[in-house]
């Protein structure tokens, strides 16, 4: 071969036949295109259909307790809206109102929260005349179950909050006699968040005082764990009182 000679000219060309059968494989074995499109479909997992006032029902450890509760609640305040629109009389619709209002006063004290939340109060009044608060809670070894203490939790301080709203509306609209059950109805349900959210504290204070005195802190015992219980008692106590 001569040194004159390009490189490119030395280099024979392939064979035809062979490239049309390489490329006719290629083809043949080339696989169509995977076009992903996104979609608004969760997964059907269990979990996920898990939702809605069914779903919460599942979930509850006590769905009939956590159903009365809404519905003496929710009844309540539908009836003193649509009172209006479907009778005239207003003693009737008076008393309708009053009754679902103290059967939800009662099951929230006495029913609702001992079973959903492990907590309970009342007033008493000792030999002195004087009145206090008694609170009563579950053990901490058993607690709650989460979807029973977030609902009754919510229905504690949302329905006050609703009842306000239309104490406000009853106002601005000069519906003088619509008033006073308005005002029964913030009593009950704000008599009821106060009390729930002071046995709340409460509980929690005699758990972290049960703590501190177990001689449980981090393995310490001694001057050293003596210490530490001192310090989280008053640090939680500090934190939990009103």
């Amino acid at each position: 071969m001569s040194t004159n000679t390009p490189l490119l000219q030395t280099i024979e060309p392939d064979d035809p036949s062979t490239v049309q059968a390489s490329s006719r494989n290629t083809t043949s074995n080339a696989r169509p295109a995977v076009v992903l499109t996104p979609t608004n479909n969760m997964a059907s997992v269990p979990a996920d259909a898990e939702s809605g006032i069914a779903g919460i029902l599942r979930q509850s450890a006590h769905p009939a307790a956590l159903f009365c509760l809404y519905f003496f609640r929710t009844s309540a305040i539908a009836v003193y809206i649509l009172c209006g629109f479907l009778t005239n009389n207003f003693v009737l619709s008076t008393v309708a109102v009053v009754v679902l209002l103290a059967m939800d006063f009662w099951n929230c004290r006495n029913v609702a929260g001992r079973t959903l939340v492990g907590l309970r109060f009342w007033n008493q009044v000792d030999d002195d005349g004087e009145s206090y608060w008694v609170f009563e809670s579950r053990d901490p070894s058993r607690p709650a179950n989460p979807v029973d203490a977030k609902m009754f939790w919510i229905a504690l301080y949302v329905f006050p909050a609703l009842w306000l709203l239309l104490f406000v509306v009853s106002i601005i609209r000069f519906s003088l006699s619509f008033i006073p059950i308005v005002a029964l109805a913030l009593v009950f349900n704000f008599t009821n968040a106060v009390g729930f959210t002071y046995a709340d504290r409460d509980a929690k204070q005699r758990w972290a005082n049960s703590i501190a005195s177990s001689g449980w802190n981090m393995g310490m015992g001694g001057i050293g764990g003596q210490i530490l219980g001192g310090a989280m008692k008053n640090s939680v106590g500090r934190l939990f009182s009103g």
